[in-house]
């Protein structure tokens, strides 16, 4: 099997997502058929959950607001902690106008290995007007012999920003284990309005000549990107940010398009992936949301 990377400007429209009524397991595959939609809409001011609906293993806490009602925290939760080969999921988060929301999970995300069954995680994000979406998981954990395909979809409206990371580990390093087997097909669509911004595919097949040749992951386990939309990065800023560097010496990069920000990780450790990701986040928000960075009460635990 080959493996591929390709990001451009002017790509097919992403894929559509289907939504899934029964939550408990098919027959045919034996997988979860979970779902997860939320909607914020700012109050006077405050950010509100407006909508809360969910089908199966995936649900949200109660809001929590460490910094003012304008901002809203929000922890998902998925009680299984893994996903296996035939599971579905499909989170679907909108902001309205002049709403805030910053959503994160509690623990990493586990890819376990398949049969022969893909597990599939659509992610369709829309934020409105004026509105800003935080989207801070912690990683992601890729199995040896994973069958899985993960779709992000951001829509933006007009003066809306977004911020959102992807922290991906190949196998269970800790224990030794590396992604020699198995498929990993990636989408992140990022659109304003009727222009796409972003587009980005991957496909990555367990044991690749990729996952080791300098051109692709040089043999990295890690690899992560982190998206800022919304704002135009001042040069000075920008210097700030590339300064910054991850502690373990893995690749890292900052660049800029426009109102769209990119940082790159490729390295060995997915605790100093989010460790540079929110050394950045904390340089980046305040530009964004005129605020400072305050951390979800989650992280601290």
């Amino acid at each position: 099997m080959q493996s591929s990377f390709s990001t451009a400007a002017r790509l097919p429209a992403v894929l559509p997502t289907t939504a899934v009524s029964d939550p408990r397991p098919d027959a045919s595959d034996r997988g979860w058929r979970a779902r997860l939609r939320l909607e914020y809409s700012s109050v006077d001011g405050a950010t509100r959950v407006s909508r809360r609906e969910h089908s199966g293993p995936l649900t949200a806490q109660k809001p929590l607001y460490p910094e003012g009602t304008a901002v809203c925290h929000t922890l998902i939760l998925h009680p299984p902690s893994g996903i296996v080969g035939g599971d579905t999921l499909e989170i679907d988060i909108g902001v309205n106008r002049a709403a805030h929301a910053l959503i994160t999970m509690p623990g990493a995300t586990r890819w376990y290995g398949s049969a022969g069954a893909t597990a599939t995680q659509c992610m369709n994000f829309a934020v409105g007007r004026e509105a800003m979406l935080e989207w801070l998981p912690p990683e992601t954990i890729v199995y040896s012999n994973a069958i899985a395909r993960m779709q992000t979809t951001v829509n933006l409206e007009a003066g809306a920003r977004y911020i959102g990371w992807e922290i991906l580990c190949l196998g269970r390093t800790a224990s030794g284990e590396r992604f020699d087997a198995g498929l990993l097909r990636q989408q992140t669509a990022i659109r304003a309005g009727d222009s796409l911004l972003w587009d980005e595919r991957a496909r990555l097949a367990g044991d690749a000549a990729l996952l080791r040749t300098a051109a692709g992951l040089g043999g990295a386990p890690v690899s992560a990107t982190m998206l800022v939309v919304g704002v135009k990065i001042s040069s000075d800023t920008m210097t700030r940010c590339r300064v910054l560097q991850a502690a373990d010496g893995a690749r890292v990069g900052v660049s800029a398009i426009d109102t769209l920000t990119v940082a790159r990780y490729v390295g060995g450790s997915t605790e100093q992936a989010r460790a540079y990701f929110v050394a950045l986040w904390r340089e980046l928000r305040p530009l964004l949301a005129g605020r400072a960075a305050v951390t979800p009460r989650i992280w601290n635990t």
